[in-house]
Formats: structure tokens, C-alpha cells, sequence
């Protein structure tokens, strides 16, 4: 039985992570579960799986006494004791924004397989994750639909024989919306996400097209590409998830309903593929057309602040992501609009010296600076 660690086991990506190990009996022993903040569904997860470690967010002291009178099993352990602990084999990362990296980092030295859902680690730390991974035997790998239909691409391929990487967009729960109404746009409808059912901050990032700009970045990372050879391209069935154009003009794409549940199996029983009896079957003569088209720039412009930090490099991409999870966080409130997300990022952005080759310190530090200065962006606008 391969033996797992959920870090993040009560978001979306998690509990579908967790669909699927009810899906497959007798393959898979969950032996760590953690949590950001939702402490109850935690202790439904602990009571279901029995875990020998636990984690939460917040509330440390409650679960410690739920645990010593029994009520669940397992003990404390913190993320980065889980994703390296000896007993565990698989690490699935799926915690949301920078809480991703020292896990992911943790893992990467104690030679785990990795399945990262987390955007950001790669994103800001891009560089020493994957050292770190190289240096240990670590394997890295993506559960992102976009990123595991690379990888999927990429079986029995030279790295060598890659031309151009292609990113499919489904333009998000805002794509139909006229552009003098953007600014209006309450957390509510960004957070209609027309194809895929995720966790609220990705929601919000598919409408402003930031995540696409994030996931070329990780693209960057995960398969050695250069980001001027990786591309965006809207298609709004989400039915391709991604494209591997090879220099004698071959593309291969990757196809399957929008559903999670498909690339996170695909990441935990990897080389082998086994049924899903769960998730529906991809049928094209009931789709019937596909489409695609070219991202609106001036539109969104969170997507060109992504590329732009990404090709500057260094510690901007921390930035970048610091400053859009503080402006996620304070558009869902109704603290800012719509439009002031990009605004945030691309302020910070342009305040920031970014230092090239970053340290992991320095990386932490630049994230902590953009933090700051975007809060202080959203009460200089209050």
C-alpha cells in the first residue's frame, strides 16, 4: 500500500484526493492529514482514515485534547515533519498560497514522491525546489490538470524534442462579462466558475487569469522549458487540458472531462493507470464542438503581470504571488473590487527591487515585503 500524507486534506483538491483513495480500496494508506482552518471536517477525515498524524491550522489546543480523550486517533505533527517522515511515501500538497513551500522543500530533501497542487511554491521557489528535488531523488509530480497533461504529453519523450508548450484557459467564471462591468463584479460571480469546482482563491485567479500566468511559471519549472516558449490559449469547454507542440510539428494534447479527480489519480498511481468508476467518461460526439481563441490582454491584465514577473525572475514571481493572495483575500471580503486585484499586484510589482538567484531567506523576505505593501495598498484605498 503506498502510504500518504494530505497536506491540505480538507480543501478542494483534498477532499477529491480523498474520493479517490475511498475509490480505490486497499491501495492507498492515509498515514498524515492536514488542515488549514476547517478543524471540524478535519476530525471527520481523522475518524473516517484514522491517521497516525494530524495537523490543523489554528485551534492546536482543542485538537490535542480531541485526540487525548481519544476522539480521533494520531497525534500533532506539523507539516514539514509529515511531508518528510519516514513512514511516508507519498506527499500530496494541496495546501493553498506560501504554506506550500516548506512542506514542499521538507519532502524534496527527505526524497519523497511529491504530488504538488500548490501553485505557489513553485511559483516563488521555483528554482530551489527543483535543485532540492534534483538533489535528493525527489519526484515531482503534477496534479494540476493543465500540468499533469504536459507531464501525461511527455511520457516517452526526449526533453529535447519539445517545441512549445500550450496552456488551455477556460477564461473563467467571468469570461462573458462586458468590460465596463468588471468593476462591479462582486465575489460572488467571480466565484461562478462555469466548468470546474475548486477552492475559492484559484476560483478567483481563473477569472482574472492570473492562475494561467502562475501556471506557466510552474510550467517553467516542472519541465524545463523557457516561458517564451510556453503559450496561453483559451478554449472554454476545458475538455483539452494542455498541448505539447515537438519540433517536427507533432502536437500531442491531453483530453478528459473537467474533473480533478482525474489528474489526482493519475499523480498517486503513477506509471500504472487503473479504472475510476467515479468520474463520468469523455465523450466528444455528445460535445461536438470545441473551441479556442486568444486571451484578452488589456482585459485581464493579471495574466502579463505573471509573465512579466516570471521573465524578470529572481524574487519578483514571490511577489507576485504574495501580493495577489493579499488582494484575493480582501476582494472576497469586500474590501476592494474586481479590477483592484491587478491594481495591488501590479503596484507591488513595480515598488519591489527583486533580487536575482534568491536564497530561500531572501525569498521568504521578499514575500513578506509584498505582503506588507499590498495591505498597506488596500487601507490607503479604504
Amino acid at each position: 500500500m503506498i502510504r500518504l500524507a494530505i497536506l491540505g486534506s480538507t480543501g478542494s483538491i483534498g477532499r477529491q484526493t480523498l474520493d479517490v483513495v475511498r475509490a480505490l480500496k486497499g491501495r492507498f494508506n492515509v498515514v498524515a492529514l492536514a488542515a488549514g482552518n476547517n478543524v471540524t471536517a478535519l476530525e471527520e477525515q481523522a475518524r473516517e482514515f484514522k491517521p497516525r498524524m494530524v495537523y490543523c491550522g489554528r485551534e492546536e489546543e482543542y485538537l490535542q485534547g480531541r485526540i487525548a480523550d481519544g476522539a480521533i486517533s494520531g497525534r500533532w505533527a506539523d507539516m514539514e515533519e509529515m511531508a518528510s517522515h519516514p513512514d511516508v511515501d507519498l506527499v500530496v500538497v494541496a495546501t493553498v498560497g506560501a504554506a506550500g513551500l516548506a512542506p514542499s522543500l521538507a519532502a524534496a530533501r527527505a526524497g519523497k514522491a511529491i504530488a504538488i497542487a500548490n501553485k505557489e511554491a513553485l511559483v516563488m521557489a521555483g528554482h530551489i525546489l527543483t535543485a532540492e528535488a534534483r538533489r535528493h531523488g525527489a519526484e515531482l509530480r503534477a496534479v494540476d490538470s493543465e500540468h499533469s497533461a504536459i507531464w501525461q504529453c511527455l511520457w516517452g519523450e526526449s526533453p529535447e524534442s519539445v517545441e512549445r508548450l500550450v496552456i488551455t484557459a477556460s477564461g473563467g467564471a467571468l469570461r462573458d462579462v462586458p468590460d465596463e462591468e468588471l468593476e462591479r463584479v462582486t465575489a460572488e460571480e467571480a466565484l461562478r466558475h462555469p466548468n470546474w469546482q475548486m477552492g475559492k482563491k484559484i476560483t478567483v485567479d481563473s477569472a482574472t487569469l492570473l492562475n494561467k500566468g502562475l501556471e506557466c511559471i510552474e510550467a517553467h519549472w516542472l519541465f524545463d522549458v523557457p516561458l517564451e516558449r510556453i503559450e496561453v490559449l483559451l478554449h472554454r469547454e476545458s475538455i483539452i487540458h494542455s498541448l505539447v507542440e515537438f519540433r517536427d510539428g507533432s502536437v500531442k494534447a491531453q483530453l478528459g472531462v473537467p474533473d480533478m479527480r482525474l489528474p489526482i489519480q493519475c499523480a498517486l498511481t503513477y506509471p500504472e493507470r487503473v479504472p475510476e468508476a467515479n468520474v463520468p467518461r469523455l465523450d466528444l460526439k455528445m460535445i461536438g464542438t470545441l473551441n479556442f481563441g486568444i486571451p484578452d490582454h488589456a482585459r485581464f491584465p493579471c495574466l502579463d503581470l505573471a509573465m512579466q514577473a516570471g521573465k524578470r525572475g529572481g524574487t519578483a514571481p514571490a511577489v507576485l504571488a504574495a501580493a495577489d493572495e493579499v488582494a484575493v483575500h480582501h476582494f472576497l471580503a469586500g474590501f476592494i473590487g474586481f479590477k483592484d486585484i491587478a491594481r495591488v499586484i501590479e503596484d507591488t510589482l513595480n515598488a519591489h527591487d527583486e533580487t536575482g538567484n534568491p536564497s530561500l531567506e531572501q525569498v521568504l523576505e521578499a514575500d513578506r515585503w509584498a505582503r506588507a505593501h499590498a495591505e498597506d495598498w488596500v487601507k490607503a484605498k479604504a
